[in-house]
């Protein structure tokens, strides 16, 4: 019982003595903490498309990616990337699908707005009816904007951003949209009012993986535009880039397309705001690699998502996680949050480890100093007694009073000796580590020889008077 007692004594003493270190230790950790913001938030934003564009479809694939490190991804349907990219200026989402030349940068874009990389190239599809192309003026093969002057032509909601790059398109080629009747009907009544013969023709952008694409390049009666000056597309306008629609491509057993068709297509990368958490990013770069690094038809296996083609500042975050090849070397082994707080806090904890190593020098002599001190702090009343003890009668063999008149006269030592008792009594209770036994029997011999001291002196009655000695 007295082992462990004398134990926990040890332990509470070296707890107090470390105590100050530990907790200065520990307040940096915090700040340290709180300054870097490890930890994600459970909850982000993703400003994805309209319902069922491709847009939607990856959106989906994210969220299921994010859903497994334990954050929501809410997703936010739009009109489209001219959408996206006012839902990322005004804060209402955190990342979004952000179509290249689609609206306008500006300054500020450039200073809140990061890009992820570009994730997929999505091609400007313009579907016809053949009833159309048999009205044109020209009998030849369709394959240039201006026979289609005059066509009923929808180019998309504002939001989606077509109609900016269809401008775009129809400005290089010595066009305007007073050239077309042009209507700016969502997606898929659009679809709807094509296919009645409402429309000659169809217009946006987007990927291969759409419902609707996948429909209209297999519907009867419905054919793809091609642009054969692809190339020169690509140098004018720099968000383009040439790209084919391989032959048979779609479906190899009917053969669609019957040949390659060349196409112009913007770039889509994933935008952040450049106050998104870091990890946020990180998690969606590496979602973005895993789902868009496939094969696909107008891009081979790991070309995307790349870093080429960026309209927007890239974001260091994904230029590391894209550069390495995907999952960092701890989140192979290690949980997400916690491969994450050490990789944000590691830098941190090294400074904070070196500030801490000297004052864990300080520990051993505060600890020392510390039970030294419970005893010590009886030395002053002992000398204080021992002190009071000097100024009674000398004893034997000192100047007598007769000889050292001035010396005062002994009291008694009772008083001093009850003291010594109490002083003795109390450090019998003091309770020190075993390590440290050997200062408190040091005070209790210290006590024995001023008792001693004391009691060597000669009381009043025992000394010779004046008379006697004569």
């Amino acid at each position: 019982m007295n082992r462990l007692r004398y134990t926990l004594l040890t332990l509470r003493d070296l707890l107090l003595s470390a105590g100050p270190s530990v907790l200065l230790v520990l307040g940096l950790v915090w700040l340290a903490y709180w300054w870097l913001n490890p930890n994600p938030p459970k909850r982000v934003v993703l400003a994805t498309g309209p319902e069922q564009s491709a847009y939607d479809a990856f959106g989906q694939r994210y969220a299921q990616a994010l859903a497994r490190e334990g954050i929501e991804l809410v997703l936010l349907r739009t009109q489209g990337s001219s959408d996206n990219l006012q839902m990322l200026r005004t804060g209402q989402a955190d990342v979004a699908f952000v179509q290249g030349g689609t609206a306008v940068l500006g300054e500020g874009d450039q200073a809140s707005l990061l890009s992820l990389g570009s994730l997929f190239v999505e091609p400007l599809w313009l579907f016809y009816r053949e009833q159309a192309a048999q009205r044109a003026p020209e009998q030849a093969p369709l394959n240039h904007l201006r026979q289609m002057k005059g066509w009923r032509v929808n180019v998309g909601s504002d939001g989606s951003g077509v109609p900016q790059l269809f401008s775009n398109v129809l400005a290089v080629n010595r066009l305007s949209n007073k050239d077309f009747k042009l209507s700016e009907m969502k997606q898929t009544p659009a679809t709807v009012a094509f296919l009645n013969g409402e429309l000659d023709a169809l217009v946006f952008a987007s990927a291969p993986e759409s419902p609707m694409v996948q429909m209209l390049l297999q519907t009867p009666g419905v054919r793809l535009l091609g642009f054969p000056q692809s190339e020169a597309y690509a140098r004018r306008l720099g968000y383009l880039q040439p790209v084919v629609l391989p032959q048979g491509v779609v479906d190899l057993a009917r053969n669609v397309p019957t040949h390659d068709v060349r196409l112009i297509a913007p770039t889509t990368s994933l935008v952040a705001r450049a106050d998104t958490h870091p990890a946020v990013v990180q998690l969606m770069t590496q979602a973005a690699l895993a789902i868009h690094s496939p094969a696909s038809w107008f891009s081979r296996a790991r070309e995307y998502p790349s870093l080429a083609h960026a309209e927007l500042p890239l974001s260091p975050e994904a230029v590391r996680a894209v550069s390495g090849g995907g999952v960092p070397y701890l989140q192979r082994y290690l949980p997400f949050w916690l491969a994450n707080l050490v990789e944000r806090m590691w830098l941190a904890m090294g400074l904070i480890l070196a500030l801490a190593l000297p004052l864990s020098r300080v520990v051993p002599p505060l600890y020392t100093l510390r039970i030294r001190s419970r005893v010590f702090r009886w030395y002053a009343q002992l000398r204080d007694i021992e002190e009071r003890a000097g100024t009674l009668r000398p004893e034997a063999g000192e100047p007598t009073a007769e000889d050292a008149p001035n010396v005062p006269c002994c009291s008694d030592t009772a008083p001093l000796l009850r003291e010594l008792d109490e002083l003795e009594v109390k450090a019998g209770h003091m309770a020190v580590p075993l390590a440290y036994a050997d200062e408190l029997y040091a005070l209790r011999a210290h006590i024995h020889m001023v008792r001693k001291k004391i009691l060597r002196i000669p009381s009043p009655g025992s000394m010779p008077s004046p008379t006697e000695t004569t």
